[in-house]
C-alpha cells in the first residue's frame, strides 16, 4: 500500500455512537427493572439475542456458521480466503443479575469493526470473523465457558450436551428447542488468531486512571476445601486454656490465606468465600469448621508457591494448637499467558491511538483462555465503574467503549493486513 493509504488507515476510527446504540438495543432483550440484563443461556431470550446479532451480521454482509454446541462464527471474507481468519468475539449470555457490557461488548465491538471496514471500503488480506460462544457464564449449565471449552477439546460435546439445569433440562434439548444446533463439528473452524475485548470486571484500570488494559494473561486458580477439627464443648464451664476451638484456629488460617496473597505480589489473590461452622450454636465451642480457599496468581509456578506456603502455615498451626487441619484440592485452572505478538498488537495500537494504557492481568476466566490453547490470543480491557460486574449496576463510559473498539480495529487490521 502507498503512504497515503497507510495514513488513511492510521486515521481510521469506529463509530462509537453506533456501537453504543447496538449495545443498548441488545440490552433490551432481558432488560431488568434495575437497569441490568437477565438473558440466561439457551433460553428464549438468548435465542432472541442470537437472532438479533446474526441479523446484524448478515446486514453487514457477513455469512454465519453455527456449530453443534451453538457457537456462532460471523465471517467477513478477505482477499485470500484460504488464510485462517482473524477472529474476535466473546459471549452474549448473562448472569441472572447481569449487566449490559460483560461479554456483549466483545461481540458487538467485533461487529462494529466490520461495519467500519465496510463504511470505508477496506478489504483485508485474511478474512475477519466475529464469534459468540455458548454458555460462557455457566449460570444455568456447568461447566462455564462451555462453548469455547468444547471447541478447544477441553471437554467433549457429549459431556456438554448432558449438562442439566435445576429443572432437569439438558443443554442438547435446549439448543434444539431454540434452533441453535448447527452442522459444524466444534473445533473444525480454523482460527488464525483471537482477540477479545472486555470490561475489566475489576477496579485496577479505574484506580490507575488508564483507558486501556493490555492483558498479558489470565491468572491460574486453585480451589480447596479446608477442614479444621477441634472439640465441641459448653461455652460456660470450659476454661479458655482447655478449649479445642476449631473456629479460632480456622480464623487464624483464614487470615493467612489473605497474607499468603500479599506474600506473592503483585498478582497474588487469596480469598475465603464460604464458611460452615459446626454445630453453629450460640453457647457451644465450635468443634468443626469447613471453609473454602481460593488462591490465584499469574503463573502456575507462583500458584505452586502459594500452595506450598498455605500448607506450610497450616502444618505449623496444627502442630502449635493440636487441632487437625486438612486441605483438600477441589479444582484448578492453569494460568494462561497470552501471545507476545498479540500483546504487542494491542499495546502498539493503544499507543498509536494515544490512549493511556498499562499491562493488566485477568483474574476472571474468559473464552480467550481456551482460544489461547489453539492459536495466538490476546485481550483488551477497558475500565468499568467501581470495578463492578456480574451486577445490574455494571457500567462503562461511552468513550471507553469506543476506545477499546478502536484498539481492537487497529490490532485486527495489523493481523489481517489491509489490502
Amino acid at each position: 500500500m502507498d503512504t497515503k493509504t497507510k495514513t488513511e488507515l492510521a486515521e481510521l476510527r469506529v463509530d462509537g455512537a453506533r456501537l453504543w446504540a447496538s449495545l443498548m438495543e441488545l440490552a433490551q432483550i432481558g432488560a431488568t427493572a434495575k437497569g441490568g440484563v437477565c438473558r440466561l443461556t439457551l433460553t428464549d431470550l438468548d435465542r432472541q439475542g442470537r437472532d438479533l446479532v446474526t441479523r446484524w451480521a448478515r446486514e453487514a454482509g457477513m455469512t454465519v456458521t453455527i456449530d453443534k454446541i451453538g457457537n456462532g462464527f460471523m465471517r467477513r471474507p478477505g482477499r485470500n480466503n484460504s488464510l485462517p481468519p482473524v477472529v474476535t468475539g466473546s459471549h452474549i449470555d448473562t448472569q441472572p443479575t447481569g449487566g449490559k457490557f460483560d461479554g456483549n461488548y466483545g461481540v458487538l465491538a467485533g461487529l462494529e469493526v466490520v461495519r467500519t471496514l465496510n463504511d470505508h471500503g477496506i478489504e483485508t488480506e485474511a478474512p475477519i470473523e466475529v464469534a459468540f460462544w455458548t454458555n460462557e457464564e455457566g449460570s444455568r449449565f456447568v461447566p462455564v465457558m462451555m462453548g469455547s471449552g468444547v471447541f478447544a477439546k477441553a471437554f467433549t460435546l457429549e459431556h456438554a450436551y448432558a449438562a442439566k439445569d435445576t429443572e432437569g433440562k439438558s443443554v442438547k434439548e435446549e439448543l434444539e428447542r431454540i434452533g441453535y444446533i448447527g452442522p459444524e463439528e466444534p473445533g473444525a473452524h480454523p482460527i488464525g488468531c483471537y482477540f477479545e475485548t472486555h470490561i475489566e470486571q475489576g477496579p485496577v484500570l479505574e484506580d490507575h486512571g488508564k483507558t486501556i488494559g493490555v492483558v498479558t494473561g489470565v491468572l491460574g486458580i486453585r480451589w480447596y476445601d479446608c477442614v479444621v477439627t477441634g472439640m465441641e464443648a459448653h461455652a460456660g464451664p470450659t476454661p479458655m486454656a482447655l478449649r479445642k476451638d476449631a473456629l479460632q484456629v480456622a480464623s487464624r488460617l483464614m487470615q493467612e490465606v489473605v497474607a499468603c496473597a500479599h506474600r506473592h505480589p503483585p498478582h497474588g489473590r487469596g480469598t475465603v468465600g464460604m464458611v460452615q461452622v459446626h454445630p453453629n450454636s450460640r453457647n457451644v465451642i465450635p468443634g468443626r469448621v469447613k471453609f473454602s480457599i481460593d488462591l490465584r496468581n499469574a503463573s502456575d509456578a507462583l500458584c505452586d508457591e502459594m500452595d506450598a506456603d498455605i500448607r506450610g502455615v497450616a502444618a505449623k498451626l496444627s502442630a502449635e494448637t493440636g487441632l487437625a487441619i486438612e486441605i483438600t484440592p477441589v479444582s484448578s485452572y492453569p494460568a494462561q499467558p497470552f501471545h507476545p505478538d498479540l500483546i504487542q498488537a494491542v499495546g502498539g495500537a493503544a499507543e498509536r491511538l494515544g490512549y493511556s494504557n498499562m499491562p493488566a492481568v485477568s483474574g476472571a476466566g474468559h473464552d480467550a483462555v481456551y482460544m489461547a490453547r489453539l492459536a495466538p490470543a490476546g485481550m483488551i480491557f477497558i475500565p468499568c465503574k467501581d470495578g463492578i460486574s456480574h451486577n445490574e449496576i455494571e457500567s462503562a463510559e461511552p468513550e471507553h467503549i469506543t476506545a477499546g473498539c478502536n484498539v481492537l480495529l487497529h490490532a485486527m487490521l495489523e493481523r489481517a493486513a489491509a489490502a
